[in-house]
């Protein structure tokens, strides 16, 4: 239902204040969340061993890479080969780089090394409206050819996650992130027909996280019940 986004600030850098901020959010989190996305600013402030880390903490939770691969397939291929050696669940790759020499590649590799592919096919900033979400059809029917297991979508605007849902059935995952700092709120991405609201500075910015993760969770069921009764 939580994906947790665990991006730290720059004044995290430090191996000790990082691996202590990362232990605080995660022992606080993981009895009420789904699992954790790790990405380009833990990477940086930490190195590959931040996320061994994670995978270490998080032992029995879905951890996913949120590098956002861009790249030709052999490249994205061999990221796929080093993300699987640090314990890495699944992979986030974008789908404009299209099928030939790109996904097709990927997506094997991923198979190949148990990984779940993850395709963003809109994303939650304004943005995405220019020269993203023109092309939604065209990415949903790749996602549909390679048999991704899961997309990312816009918790910002329900009305993509609908689409989505509608053209992929329930069998492939929706993770939608922009709740809380970008606007949404908790269980409105799950009511429009995602599986799972990615959560970041709401949570890993708060005084208290297992408190506020426990209001998350709460207001969630609440709005759930009564979008579905």
């Amino acid at each position: 239902m939580i994906i947790i986004a665990l991006d730290p600030d720059k004044d995290l850098g430090e191996e000790e204040k990082l691996h202590n901020w990362l232990k605080n959010i995660i022992d606080a989190t993981k009895e009420y969340v789904y699992g954790y996305k790790i990405g380009l600013p833990l990477l940086l402030a930490g190195g590959p061993a931040s996320f061994r880390y994670v995978r270490s903490l998080a032992r029995d939770k879905f951890v996913v890479a949120d590098l956002k691969l861009a790249d030709i397939g052999d490249v994205m291929a061999l990221s796929i080969d080093y993300l699987d050696e640090l314990g890495i669940d699944g992979v986030i790759a974008h789908v404009f780089t299209g099928y030939e020499d790109a996904l097709d590649k990927l997506s094997e590799r991923a198979r190949e090394r148990g990984l779940r592919l993850i395709l963003v096919v809109s994303m939650s900033h304004r943005g995405s409206r220019e020269f993203i979400d023109p092309y939604l059809n065209n990415y949903l029917s790749i996602v549909k050819k390679i048999g991704a297991w899961g997309v990312v979508a816009p918790a910002t605007r329900p009305e993509i996650i609908r689409l989505v849902r509608r053209e992929l059935g329930g069998d492939v995952k929706i993770l939608a992130p922009g709740i809380g700092v970008q606007g949404a709120s908790p269980g409105s991405a799950l009511c429009a027909g995602a599986d799972y609201e990615i959560i970041g500075r709401l949570v890993t910015k708060a005084h208290d996280p297992r408190k506020v993760i426990i209001e998350i969770v709460k207001m969630i069921e609440e709005s759930v019940a009564r979008c579905r009764s």
